[in-house]
């Protein structure tokens, strides 16, 4: 009786495998950094909701503005990157200044501003500041490639 199984082995000796690697490249688009699209969408959109959220609305009013007007840029950042990735991922060192401004944003715009609006506003600008800079290596990275 013969050995009809195979001995499996690595793809990598394929005579296709080069031809499958830029198929695939080509299907991804260069999305390396797929995941972060989704929490940058959500910290936009907590930001554009924190006013009501941490009911603010009335006594900072400049303040919930302005976090309404941030977190909706930050969430078409968000989109963009899903829909455009290879072009808006140049728009991610802005992310990172928008995130450091709403850091900054809380004394300057609004007036003597409570504990939870402010480390609200601490978190979400760290946050968009960490995942700008984590797109931006991304960027940089498949840029190189």
């Amino acid at each position: 009786m013969s050995n009809v199984s195979h001995a499996r082995s690595d793809i990598a000796g394929h005579p296709d495998a080069p031809e499958m690697r830029a198929r695939y490249d080509k299907v991804m688009g260069g999305r390396d950094v797929a995941l972060v699209d989704a929490p940058v969408f959500l910290v936009g959109l907590y930001c554009a909701v924190s006013p009501w959220v941490l009911h603010f609305t009335a006594g900072q009013p400049a303040l919930a503005a302005h976090n309404l007007v941030m977190g909706i840029a930050i969430a078409v950042l968000a989109l963009g990157f899903t829909a455009m990735p290879a072009r808006m991922y140049g728009l991610s060192w802005a992310m990172c200044a928008i995130g450091a401004w709403i850091i900054v944003s809380t004394w300057v715009v609004g007036s003597s501003p409570d504990t939870g609006i402010v480390i609200s506003n601490i978190v979400v600008g760290g946050l968009t500041v960490l995942l700008g800079m984590v797109c931006a290596g991304a960027a940089m990275r498949s840029r190189r490639s």
